[in-house]
């Protein structure tokens, strides 16, 4: 049984994420649900409250935002692979070869230790990149620390980005929030929720909580077998739940073994999400997409964050899903090989 302060400190921490997601719907910020819980929860975390988000619960709001992201996902998708697809593999390259680089040169210029800033610096997959870092000697909790950062920064930023980008338009409302009253359609998906994230998670997929309930509910919607809803008090659940679990992740142990190394950690975030936004721009002129889009497909994770506020805006949900599905897988499965090349080729004095 959690105690009386566990209990008054998650009521404290619901009301103020409640307060300042209001103020930021108020100020028409799409996925203001999504930001207002993680700001709430950073001041909570580094406030020492020691609270956390359990992981049934951030497993489950990561198939709620998997299904969220199917409901939006139709037959486009395949088309924007089919025709984009040299340069949908060409964004994820560059991307996944700018962090690389970044990684490389904070060893390089002993800004950061080791190849903790290769791992740090992938951009994707923070939880799985935490997990494979320890077993290549890297510090984890630098990595972990980068990984959040990096994570809380490209949220803040496209958010900035979409509210400045969307002309004034009203941020759309959650996917399926029409469709609430069909008992069917939700009993429906909450099933492709449960079905899909067990089955990954025991095939231990990447993401698998999120990445099941996704893939299966994508074809299910895509086919006209299955009609993908979810009540808006589920959707707003869940996008709180995201929020915490990032937030809270910062707390005053985190801040104080970083100190030295937060301006590299600073540094690495920023220079990535940079060059990544000018590679956006310069997709505005390959493509006949426009620059939220651009930036929100190009941005360095993570998937879920990314999810919600393309959804919630004006942006190209199909081509920012694609580009960062495959970006993730991308990630995952050259993070090794990068970790490896850059100990390799960093003098043997600029890894210590």
């Amino acid at each position: 049984m959690p105690s009386l302060r566990t209990i008054g400190l998650w009521l404290a921490l619901v009301a103020t994420s409640a307060a300042i997601a209001y103020g930021l719907s108020l100020a028409q910020f799409p996925a203001a649900l999504l930001l207002g819980p993680m700001i709430a929860a950073i001041a909570f975390g580094v406030g020492g409250s020691n609270i956390t988000v359990p992981r049934p619960g951030f497993l489950a709001a990561q198939a709620m935002i998997g299904c969220l992201v199917a409901h939006a996902v139709t037959g486009q998708i395949a088309q924007t692979l089919f025709e984009d697809g040299p340069l949908i593999v060409a964004v994820v390259l560059v991307t996944v070869a700018v962090s690389g680089l970044v990684g490389w040169l904070l060893t390089r210029w002993r800004i950061l230790p080791g190849t903790t800033a290769a791992w740090g610096s992938s951009p994707g997959g923070a939880s799985a990149m935490v997990a494979m870092a320890e077993d290549f000697g890297a510090d984890p909790r630098l990595v972990a620390f980068m990984q959040y950062v990096r994570v809380a920064a490209v949220v803040f930023s496209a958010s900035l980005a979409a509210r400045f980008l969307m002309a004034g338009t009203t941020p759309g409302a959650g996917a399926g929030a029409g469709d609430a009253s069909a008992a069917s359609s939700v009993l429906a998906t909450l099933l492709v929720a449960v079905i899909g994230a067990t089955v990954a998670l025991k095939l231990r997929v990447p993401a698998g909580a999120q990445i099941g309930p996704m893939v299966l509910g994508a074809v299910l919607h895509a086919t006209g077998v299955a009609r993908m809803a979810l009540p808006v008090p589920i959707l707003e659940l869940a996008y709180a739940c995201i929020g915490w679990y990032v937030g809270l992740r910062f707390t005053r142990e985190t801040l104080r073994l970083t100190f030295t190394a937060l301006p590299g950690i600073l540094t690495a975030t920023f220079a990535v999400i940079a060059l990544c936004a000018g590679w956006g721009f310069l997709l505005t002129l390959l493509l006949p997409i426009d620059l939220l889009t651009a930036v929100l497909a190009t941005s360095p994770g993570g998937l879920d964050s990314v999810a919600i506020i393309a959804v919630g805006s004006q942006a190209d949900v199909s081509f920012v899903l694609a580009v960062q599905t495959l970006r993730l897988f991308v990630v995952l499965l050259t993070g090794p090989l990068v970790a490896k090349w850059i100990s390799r080729s960093v003098p043997e004095g600029a890894t210590s």
